[in-house]
């Protein structure tokens, strides 16, 4: 009589999930990889669906109404004007989905692998006046984190007001020992989304993989670069950490700052007062012209995906992309594809490592459908290559936290800088193809000659990706 009690009650959350599934499914290969998994996997397909299966775009785990405490920045008159030139769509694009206009007048600084980078941003923090804004997926401790410790400290008895997120999967480790000592000193510090019981299954799969300083509101850093020692002592496995980060003084800083307060607001509830800068944009709006494209699974639509999709279509002469999680779903494949038929010069730098074999090999498992389309794909041998950066045309380039994967697209809470100029253009254009004179080129006749199990491994790698 238990058994069968138990096989009803089993029976009727499947049920439940079925129709919810049916009802709020994004795509249908992954409603239907879902369901068979339900029917097929007793009880494991039920916790899977419920870890990583819900679309939370139809069913939101946090119902934040961004319009609730925020007046986001409408565009100036000098704005609009841009937004109706050569990258007018983008640009709307972007706006409608971030609430971003492109700004004027910003400096930038571009910053590669860790050792300028945290020279660069500690540099910054000791100036500091006001305030310190810092977000982070990973944050792990060590002589960085010593480091920002010890400046938060001073810069706290300075009157400096120090505000800290982090990730609460992508910074498990972090003692709290070391978070005591953050909130002995005065730094006001939450974590996003924690590791907790009664939210488990709710919020497991949605993370904040956002890297994000911004300093006085005026001064602000993204890009790939974590917190972390490897940075500059490297792996030791992989070797050599190799990233991209970028500085950005002016309008934009502001923008950055904006996205930190809406996360500031979702792990602590408490509103941040954001006062815009005093300094005008420069009335020249055709060179350091940058906009803010952020996403999570909370938007309205897949806003870091539709940008990218953009960009690609747009794309005239080139689209070189270097990224170490290439692993398109169907709208970015098809565009990468049509490009690269389109007689368009499409590259691909991807760490020849991985830092993880199933994903690794859930990258690879689309090499052959993109260099059969006469993609061109570069393997980098130095360490690992992490940086996610995509440039095109000698005109737009874009450098931030979201890879090429449905987890950036879907799941995880992002944000990248669009960059429309021609100058920091062609910098990460040389920077691109000095890259990829060291790395090996794919040939589409040698790759496809592979061995089989190369093959099965890649397979069974495909059929995880849209987890990944």
């Amino acid at each position: 009589m238990g058994l069968q009690i138990l096989i009803i009650l089993y029976v009727l959350v499947a049920l439940t999930l079925v129709v919810s599934i049916l009802l709020h499914g994004a795509k249908p290969s992954k409603t239907l990889g879902w369901l068979l998994a339900i029917f097929t996997v007793p009880v494991g397909g039920i916790l899977l669906y419920l870890l990583l299966g819900r679309n939370r775009r139809k069913n939101k785990l946090i119902r934040l109404k961004k319009e609730r405490f925020f007046k986001f920045p409408k565009p100036s008159i000098e704005q609009t004007a841009v937004m109706r030139g050569q990258f007018k769509k983008i640009m709307t694009l972007v706006y409608k989905n971030s609430h971003f206009p492109p700004t004027g007048g910003n400096e930038l600084v571009l910053l590669k692998d860790g050792k300028t980078t945290f020279e660069t941003i500690f540099k910054a923090l000791e100036a500091a006046k006001t305030t310190i804004h810092l977000q982070y997926y990973i944050f792990e401790e060590g002589e960085l984190a010593d480091a920002f410790l010890k400046l938060f400290e001073k810069k706290v008895r300075e009157g400096v007001s120090v505000r800290m997120i982090y990730d609460g999967v992508g910074s498990f480790s972090l003692s709290k020992k070391y978070i005591d000592k953050l909130e002995s000193i005065g730094v006001l510090v939450y974590p996003f989304l924690p590791f907790k019981f009664g939210r488990f299954f709710r919020s497991l799969n949605y993370r904040n993989h956002r890297k994000i300083i911004v300093i006085d509101g005026q001064i602000g850093f993204t890009g790939g670069i974590n917190i972390s020692d490897k940075y500059l002592k490297g792996d030791a496995t992989l070797g050599k950490w190799h990233d991209m980060h970028l500085q950005i003084t002016g309008a934009a800083a502001e923008h950055l700052d904006y996205v930190f307060a809406l996360d500031w607001y979702l792990v602590s509830e408490q509103e941040i007062n954001l006062i815009p800068s005093a300094n005008k944009e420069k009335k020249v709006l055709n060179t350091s012209l940058v906009q803010i494209v952020a996403g999570g699974p909370d938007d309205d639509f897949a806003s870091l995906e539709q940008t990218y999709f953009a960009m690609i279509n747009k794309a005239e002469k080139y689209i070189y992309i270097t990224n170490p999680y290439i692993i398109p779903g169907q709208a970015i494949l098809q565009a990468l594809q049509t490009a690269a038929l389109s007689g368009i010069d499409v590259r691909l730098l991807i760490s020849e490592q991985a830092d993880s074999k199933i994903v690794g090999w859930s990258v690879r498992s689309y090499f052959e459908a993109l260099l059969k389309a006469g993609v061109k794909i570069y393997l980098f041998p130095d360490g690992f290559l992490h940086s996610k950066i995509i440039v095109s045309d000698d005109a737009i380039t874009t450098i931030g936290t979201a890879n090429l994967d449905d987890r950036s697209f879907e799941q995880n809470y992002e944000v990248n800088a669009l960059i429309y100029d021609e100058v920091f253009a062609k910098l990460l254009k040389t920077d691109f193809l000095n890259d990829a004179n060291i790395s090996k080129s794919l040939s589409y006749t040698e790759f496809i000659n592979r061995p089989w199990s190369d093959k099965l491994k890649e397979g069974f790698g495909k059929l995880f990706s849209a987890l990944l």
